[in-house]
């Protein structure tokens, strides 16, 4: 008996040595280990990548910008569905455990013994939610027992410091599901297209399904195991009186819907819009604020007039495209294997739907038969069905061939314009499975409306598709403007003397450069008319009459003018710059004119309002007026607050309306007659650059500015005839049209003081009302038509038989010899 107790009491001091010396190790390793963890209290400090969304100003999203698709939301405002459900798959005693879940890993280390000792199974784990937070935000994901350890203890101490609703948080919007989106706010958007607020009892237990591995349950690769995981989700919920047994069932028959947002596309072809926002943030905050600094950005843009900006000018394009023929399919592929594999691997820019790539299979002089291009599924995968239809004669008989000598013979049977394994673009016709021929334009453009008080740009085109090519012709592209530049000749001229009722000499004009050459401006017409008036001159864009303006009063005063409203920001000192024959963007000239039309206060375009950090705090303004008693707490009847007008005065208001009375004339009577059928006061200026290359129209509504830009990338003549009033007019007046469809037609304003007086347009002297074509001609005041007519440049036409030779001082060659007869 006393040995057997000697024998135990052995043991017993053994155990407790080896016990001892157990927990000594382990609590060196603990204290060691402990020593090497980051700090947690950082949880409290993080702020997540969030992306940054950019808003019209109605606030409709028009576009998103991050690395990580992340929206993050505090945890009060996450549905209390989302959050049970994923509590329910990943840690059903959140709310009970202090940050290890004791049972869940006796049950983990006995199934994972057991599966070792059977030879088959996975190794599963007990990781609860807090350490998934100490390993998402602070450690590695290798899988070593240290790391196991640190996760570990670092859960136990942020258990410590940090509530469960606050650890809830930081998880729910860090873990990663699939699809490019971090958090529970982002995958809502991404795969359902819906906010969290909107998702149903399915959706939720989806998005629950996937924190352990997104990709083994992508929706379309392995959907069955999806729903699979999905479901015992459901059953999870139920299980634990999260929902009803009934509830879950039903949404266990509800197949996997994915509604794909796809990453952050603009919502109504605003794409040159938001990547012009997206360009001026990056300039002004730097890479990582905006594309991890969760910004709120309000742009100027409105949605109704960015859709008939792009819809006139896209219409405005493919007319001048088609009148030029066809130009023959995308490319040829061969029928005999998968066509649609073929075609869904062609590219196709989400910008130029409802249009589509499609395959000709066969054909007959009266139709042909097309294979659509096949869907792309959520994650690349390519549609089973192969879908297909028809083009009948009558949807593609513009289609003629371009020749030499011009457009082909009329189209009359439809093999005369296509063969099997052409690959086209169609677009739904009326009928159901009928499709017309389509082709992507050579020619670009861009449109800009403005909102001429206060310089905010309400839309924006830069060109036919940015999938096609992200250069914006409305900003990026500089350009001639032509005769477009003319009106800022005019107020030069007006703010130094003239009237529009002064008489000019529309006669030839020789200039002799300084290389000995003679440079002989024409206008479009290649006729003179002898002396007219400012305001004949404009109307109908004598490029002479220009010329003959700028020498007279000096090249300088046209390029100061040029300067101040930003046209340029230093004009070429030569004379053909009178003629447009300098280089700007089209949203530099619609700036200009917008002054024009607001009495000539200087404003600056912008495209954003306002910007937000993720805090909601206002860290940039576009309008930087003060307004004191705007900050008032609540309204107790007090004066309404008045904001200061500190605009700079670009020009006299007197002279800014002048222009304006002269460019309706243009409307009216003049080169820009075919804006005249919006049936509203419309001011505006054509310009063609020489040899037809580039058209322009800029123009203006009391209250809203537009300008048009028409013209190749590679510039090259557009065609005999192809002018600014031919081209890019009527893009204007289908724009207007639309913009303006529900407002009434007010006249433009006219300063305090101004004298409206009848004059003979023919030669600028009074008339009395009631005269043949007598029309009011704008005069500040003191001033008036002259009693008799004195023509500026006369003398030099007596002098010099055919308008004389005007010696210029030695100066650069370059651009007098450009901008030569045909700006119009």
């Amino acid at each position: 008996m006393n040995s057997m107790l000697r024998f135990f009491g052995y043991l017993f001091a053994v155990g407790f040595i080896l016990f001892g010396a157990a927990a000594a190790v382990a609590g060196y390793v603990v204290w060691k280990v402990s020593g090497e963890l980051p700090d947690y209290r950082q949880l409290a400090e993080y702020e997540p990548p969030v992306m940054t969304r950019v808003h019209a100003a109605d606030g409709t999203l028009i576009a998103e910008y991050a690395r990580e698709r992340r929206l993050y939301v505090p945890v009060s405002q996450i549905p209390k569905l989302v959050i049970n459900a994923f509590l329910s798959a990943e840690d059903k005693s959140f709310y009970q455990h202090g940050g290890l879940d004791i049972t869940g890993i006796a049950k983990a280390v006995l199934t994972n013994a057991e599966n070792y000792v059977n030879g088959g199974g996975h190794m599963v784990g007990a990781s609860t939610i807090t350490q998934q937070v100490a390993k998402n935000f602070l450690l590695t994901n290798e899988r070593t027992l240290d790391r196991k350890l640190k996760e570990a203890l670092l859960a136990m101490r942020i258990e410590q410091t940090y509530s469960k609703d606050k650890i809830l948080e930081l998880y729910l919007n860090e873990i990663y599901l699939g699809f490019g989106a971090y958090g529970v706010a982002a995958a809502a958007l991404n795969y359902f297209d819906k906010p969290l607020n909107e998702l149903s009892l399915a959706e939720v237990a989806y998005l629950a399904a996937l924190p352990k591995a997104p990709s083994n349950y992508h929706p379309t690769r392995y959907t069955q195991r999806a729903i699979e995981r999905r479901n015992w989700v459901l059953q999870q919920m139920a299980a634990n009186g999260f929902v009803t047994h009934e509830a879950a069932e039903a949404a266990m028959k509800e197949p996997l819907a994915i509604s794909s947002r796809g990453n952050g596309e603009e919502l109504f072809s605003a794409e040159y819009f938001s990547e012009e926002v997206r360009r001026e943030v990056l300039d002004l905050y730097g890479e990582k604020k905006l594309y991890d600094g969760g910004l709120s950005i309000r742009t100027t843009l409105q949605p109704a007039l960015q859709i008939y900006a792009r819809q006139a000018l896209i219409r405005g394009l493919l007319k001048f495209d088609r009148a030029r023929g066809y130009r023959g399919p995308v490319k040829q592929i061969a029928l005999d294997g998968d066509w649609g594999k073929a075609l869904a691997e062609m590219e196709v820019p989400a910008d130029i739907a409802p249009w589509q790539l499609a395959v000709v299979l066969a054909t007959d002089p009266k139709e042909a038969t097309i294979g659509l291009r096949p869907q792309r599924l959520v994650g690349g995968a390519i549609a089973k069905q192969r879908d297909t239809g028809t083009v009948p004669l009558k949807l593609l008989s513009w289609a003629r061939a371009l020749t030499n000598r011009g457009l082909g013979p009329q189209v009359k049977s439809v093999e005369q314009v296509l063969k099997p394994g052409d690959v086209i673009y169609v677009a739904p016709g009326d009928a159901a499975g009928e499709y017309h021929l389509v082709q992507v334009p050579e020619i670009e453009g861009g449109l800009v409306a403005m909102d001429p008080h206060t310089g905010r740009v309400l839309a924006m085109v830069g060109g036919f598709s940015y999938g096609m090519s992200q250069f914006n012709r409305a900003s990026q592209a500089k350009r001639q403007p032509g005769s477009s530049f003319k009106p800022f000749v005019y107020a030069a001229a007006l703010e130094n003397g003239y009237t529009p009722s002064s008489v000019i000499m529309d006669a030839p004009i020789e200039v002799r450069l300084s290389n000995g050459a003679v440079w002989s401006p024409k206008n479009y017409s290649n006729k003179f008319y002898g002396p007219s008036t400012l305001r004949r001159g404009i109307e109908l864009s004598r490029n002479v009459m220009t010329v003959r303006l700028a020498q007279d009063m000096g090249l300088e005063k046209v390029s100061e003018i040029a300067e101040r409203f930003g046209i340029y920001d230093k004009m070429p000192a030569m004379l053909s710059t009178a003629l447009g024959a300098g280089e700007t963007s089209l949203l530099r000239m619609t700036a200009a004119f917008a002054m024009l039309d607001n009495g000539g206060r200087r404003i600056t375009p912008t495209l954003i309002d306002r910007i937000q950090d993720r805090y909601g705090h206002t860290i940039y303004r576009h309008d930087d007026r003060d307004c004191p008693s705007c900050k008032a707490d609540q309204w107790q009847n007090q004066p309404e607050p008045e904001l200061s007008d500190d605009r700079e005065q670009v020009i006299n208001p007197y002279t800014a309306y002048q222009i304006t009375s002269m460019l309706e004339g243009v409307v009216q009577r003049g080169t820009g007659k075919i804006v005249s059928t919006v049936g509203k006061p419309l001011a505006g200026k054509t310009g063609t650059t020489n040899d037809e290359k580039d058209a322009w129209f800029v123009g203006y509504a009391p209250d809203l500015a537009v300008g048009i830009y028409i013209g190749y990338d590679n510039p090259r003549p557009m065609g005999r005839g192809q002018t600014g009033g031919q081209l890019a007019a009527p893009i204007f007046a289908d724009f207007m049209k639309m913009a303006l469809k529900d407002k009434p037609g007010i006249p433009f304003r006219i300063p305090p003081g101004m004298q409206l007086i009848p004059i003979n347009p023919s030669n600028g002297q009074r008339a009395a009302y009631g005269d043949a074509n007598v029309i009011l001609e704008a005069f500040k005041p003191g001033e008036g038509p002259p009693d008799d007519t004195v023509v500026i440049g006369g003398q030099e036409l007596a002098h010099g038989g055919a308008g004389g030779v005007l010696q210029l001082p030695a100066q650069s060659d370059g651009g007098l010899s450009t901008g030569t007869g045909g700006l119009y």
